[in-house]
């Protein structure tokens, strides 16, 4: 398995230590095949190389509730501490999975300490991210959910978006055809710089003058509609 360029795709591999990358293999999955359900024991550590994995729970009613859309990175992380899954997991497109033993794993966890400290950050990280996304959400502005995103996910200003925006729509809340209309009228106002997959905030000073509702209401400390 070529972990150079893995980690270089996904730098959140390079906390793996060599012991337990030695233990990985790589699944392929196809369009609603299960990789495990809620209540089996943990029998492998999961990260989403390529693709879409859905986090689902069944409601009551017999409704599937989406609990994450996995497009990169390790996913149900609680169950590594739980012993065991506490959702579903299936593939929403033909995916390819990096899989690490459950058993193999934790013992990593146990016996490294680098290697625990790091996960423990990875964890809090995890935390913060979910935490914006709730914040992001509860925002009834579609050009401020836009923003948020960019603020809380990117760097500078900027971010690379690192899947399609169909996806980046599902996880703004949005209809892509809704986000696709925003995208253009941030753009068309010079609230947002946009070079294909690079979304960047252009500074307050160029667009003050600019006059377009989109634009006040898009930008940091503005009141949401």
């Amino acid at each position: 398995m070529r972990w150079q360029a893995l980690i270089e795709s996904q730098p959140e591999l390079a906390l793996v230590p060599s012991r337990l990358r030695a233990a990985a293999d790589c699944l392929t999955l196809e369009p609603g095949e299960t990789l495990f359900r809620m209540g089996e024991r943990l029998k492998g550590v999961f990260c989403v190389l390529a693709g879409e994995v859905l986090l689902i729970r069944t409601g009551r009613n017999g409704g599937q509730i989406v609990l994450q859309r996995a497009r990169r990175g390790f996913f149900a992380e609680a169950s590594v501490s739980m012993g065991k899954y506490h959702c579903d997991a299936v593939a929403a497109e033909r995916c390819a999975v990096l899989r690490f033993p459950g058993r193999a794993f934790r013992a990593a966890l146990a016996a490294e300490e680098t290697f625990r400290s790091e996960w423990m950050a990875h964890l809090a990280h995890e935390v913060l991210r979910l935490r914006a996304q709730c914040e992001r959400l509860s925002i009834k502005s579609a050009a401020q959910r836009i923003v948020h995103y960019i603020q809380s996910e990117g760097d500078g200003g900027s971010v690379t978006l690192t899947g399609s925006r169909k996806a980046w729509a599902a996880e703004l809340g949005m209809t892509h055809e809704a986000l696709y209309r925003m995208l253009r009228r941030l753009q068309e106002d010079g609230t947002l710089a946009i070079d294909a997959n690079r979304m960047s905030i252009v500074p307050r000073e160029r667009v003050r003058g600019a006059g377009s509702s989109a634009s006040r209401n898009a930008l940091p400390g503005a009141a949401a509609k």
